[in-house]
Order: structure tokens, then sequence, then C-alpha cells
């Protein structure tokens, strides 16, 4: 049959794959569009399947809030280039991404994610067949606890910071004072190496990572000839040092060396007249869990 120019620009638009590519499924299907689709995406996969060992260090990391701030996603999607990151096309891709996850809701777990025959895999796919690269989304955090949750973006889409906040009214989330105070703590996350500020609060560390601590400073001091109750107060001492980097409101302020991140937090709360606290956070950069 004839396949019409108007025709192949109307698939092409639907699916993102080239004139030619589009055409041929069209002839190969008799013209039928949901046909040359299903035909268009199994060559796309198998095109991933040729670029899936590629490396795939480069990328962008994708955000999106509710209008209330009650939900929050971040999403890393990786390609080969910095190039193609930058095209309008992978910058479409990230944000349909986000919007499978946020439609699949509580569903979208990493197994969700992983589906060679779920809605993320089929967006790789055909992305992968139209710009010529590996892609794939290794990650995501989503927040949906009706907590107040804040963004921050650093370098162009490299780094995501997400927070959740208890403790947030309507009243205070409208204060600038807030405002400022969530930008703060998102930019101390941001600031922080691929395993500092890992942990909420001293709490959350887990019993078996602080004994492994001690017994790392217990060893230091094996020969020292100190009493052991001495010795005790002295890996408990130890301890602050390591709740200074891996705890986060232990942490030295980034904008005053002089307060702790918990010190900044009872400040912002005094002047809120509040009792706003950090539940939980994440940090995503492009390219750490890639190989």
């Amino acid at each position: 049959m004839n396949i019409t120019a108007d025709a192949v620009k109307q698939l092409r638009e639907r699916t993102g794959a080239g004139m030619m590519e589009c055409k041929s499924a069209l002839t190969e299907a008799n013209g039928d569009y949901e046909e040359a689709t299903i035909i268009l995406r199994k060559r796309g996969l198998a095109s991933a399947a040729k670029k899936a060992g590629r490396s795939a260090h480069e990328g962008l990391v994708g955000n999106r809030l509710s209008a209330d701030n009650s939900v929050g996603t971040l999403v890393e999607v990786n390609c080969e280039s910095d190039f193609v990151a930058r095209t309008p096309d992978f910058k479409k891709l990230v944000q349909d991404v986000l919007t499978e996850i946020n439609a699949a809701g509580d569903a979208a777990n990493d197994a969700w994610l992983k589906d060679p025959n779920g809605s993320v895999q089929k967006l790789l796919a055909s992305a992968i067949a139209k710009l010529g690269e590996n892609m794939g989304v290794p990650r995501f955090v989503r927040y949906a606890g009706g907590r107040y949750v804040g963004q921050y973006i650093h370098m162009g889409g490299k780094i995501g910071v997400q927070v959740e906040f208890a403790g947030v009214t309507p009243a205070v989330s409208a204060r600038e004072e807030f405002q400022t105070l969530v930008k703060e703590i998102a930019m101390q996350i941001a600031a922080a190496s691929p395993t500092s500020a890992a942990y909420v609060s001293r709490d959350a560390v887990p019993a078996a990572v602080l004994e492994k601590e001690r017994s790392i400073y217990r060893a230091q001091m094996e020969n020292s000839g100190k009493p052991a109750n001495v010795i005790d107060k002295i890996v408990e001492g130890k301890l602050g040092s390591f709740y200074s980097q891996f705890v986060l409101p232990d942490q030295e302020s980034i904008r005053d060396k002089t307060m702790t991140v918990k010190d900044v937090i009872a400040a912002a709360n005094e002047t809120l007249g509040a009792s706003v606290s950090v539940t939980r956070f994440a940090r995503l950069k492009v390219g750490e869990t890639t190989s």
C-alpha cells in the first residue's frame, strides 16, 4: 500500500523513531499505526540490547514536586554523553519517567522500575533507538508521607537533593524564613560527599555501625596502657568526630562554621515559633551508581 509522508510524520511524532524506520514499520504493518508502533518498539528493544554493555555515566537528576509540597520525586536517568543529556529529547525522557513513577505511586519500586515489559523500560528503549546511546534509570526516590518535601537541584541537574520536614504547618511553610531553611539544609546535603550526612539523627545510626567504629578506636588504643574506663571515654569522644561527619544535625553548617546544622534548625524554629525537624533526605548524583 502507499504510505504517505503525513502518515510517516505522525508515527515519527508518536514514537520518536527516524523517518525511514517509521516508513518501513508502516509498510510492514500495512498502514496500521498500532502494529507499526509495536514493530518499532520491538526494534527499539533490540537496539537497546545491542547498546546495553556500553557505559552510561552521564545524564540528569530529574525532580518533581506536588503543588502542596506533600509529594516529591527525584530520579536519575543516565546516558553515555553529556551532549545527549542536554538535548530536549533526553530532558523529555526524564520528565516522562517522572510521570510514570508518580502515576504508579506506591507501586513504584525497584522491581517495577527494572521490569523489561514495564513503562519505564519501554520509554528507555524508544529513547535509545532515537538518540543512539545506552541509557538507564538506576534509581529514584519518592516521598509521599504527607509531610513537607523540599528539593534542590545543583550543577544543572547533576546533583539532586530531597528533604522531608515534620512540624510544618501551612502558616510556617509560607514564611520566607522557612523557605530559607529548606534551601540551606538541601544545599548542606548537596555539598556532602557521597557517604557523608548518611543519617538523619544519631539514633538512626545502626548499632552495628557504631560498634564497628568503637572497635576501630579501641584497637588504636590497644597498646596505650590506659585503664579500660579511660579508653571507653576516649572511644566515646572519638565517636563525636564520626557523628560530625555522618549525622546531618551534627555537621558543621556550610553557611556558618560556628554552628552545626542542629543549631541552624533550632535558630529557625525560634524565629518561626515552630518545631520543624528533618525526618529523611536523599542525595542523588549522576553516575554514582553506574559502573
